[in-house]
């Protein structure tokens, strides 16, 4: 697995230490890498997922034992649990696909227990790098932009972006990958996110705590992690994050 996704894994396996049982909920799990990694810790894991369009996970997903059990597709909107049945919830670069983000938390308050945590990680308007292509801002352009367009071509050319070997030409790689994005994901703007969060849950941004753990995931860069303890450190560290990566949101929903 990817750091982030060792992250999320390291973030549940710590939760759940101490609390029996423990049910965690996979929002947006894909082919399900994450489920069957905490199911193999012990973990009381499962996933659900829309499976839209864009992705070619359900297949990978329902070639899985876990198909139709510990992973379940969501329908019509719908997180396919009762409520109050996880005490958290992760969701790893999801949010940024979600056409309606108060629907989606909505559902996701609904399935969390009083109390329940919420762990999500995901890009807002403001990155600087565009995390599905890998050419940076260009997410930031007006949708069909002929300028977009010319400008991921020369990015691509100077040898920027991720898949390349899906197509068989630069002009042609920047018109499938552009549509993609325009197709499938929702940048928002801070302000918005915040406001939809705040909606549903008590909120607390934690980017250091993933960097400190992406510092600790390798052996040489450890030292480095206690750079975090200096005065303004944690702060500087996060504004770089949140402008190169993505927003690291902890939530909890209020107890009645």
């Amino acid at each position: 697995m990817d750091v982030t996704s060792r992250f999320v894994l390291d973030f549940a396996r710590r939760f759940a230490a101490g609390r029996e049982p423990a049910a965690i909920l996979d929002f947006g799990c894909g082919a399900g890498a994450l489920v069957a990694a905490g199911r193999a810790e012990g973990l009381d894991i499962c996933g659900a997922d829309i499976f839209y369009a864009g992705s070619a996970a359900r297949a990978q997903a329902e070639a899985s034992p876990l198909w139709g059990a510990a992973i379940q597709p969501i329908c019509s909107g719908r997180i396919p649990f009762p409520d109050a049945s996880f005490q958290l919830v992760l969701n790893n670069q999801v949010m940024e696909h979600a056409e309606d983000l108060d629907a989606v938390l909505a559902e996701i308050h609904r399935v969390l227990v009083p109390g329940g945590t919420l762990l999500s990680i995901f890009p807002a308007r403001d990155v600087w790098r565009e995390g599905h292509l890998g050419i940076p801002f260009s997410h930031w352009f007006p949708k069909g932009s002929r300028l977009r367009f010319l400008y991921t071509c020369v990015l691509r050319s100077l040898g920027l972006g991720y898949w390349k070997e899906q197509a068989a030409s630069r002009r042609q790689w920047a018109s499938d990958k552009l549509a993609w994005i325009d197709a499938y994901t929702h940048y928002r703007p801070r302000r918005e996110i915040f406001g939809s969060f705040g909606r549903y849950f008590e909120n607390d941004l934690r980017e250091p705590d993933y960097i400190r753990f992406r510092l600790r995931d390798r052996k040489w860069r450890a030292p480095l992690a206690r750079l975090l303890d200096l005065p303004f450190a944690p702060a500087a560290a996060s504004a770089v994050l949140r402008k190169l990566a993505f927003l690291v949101i902890v939530s909890r929903k209020e107890c009645p």
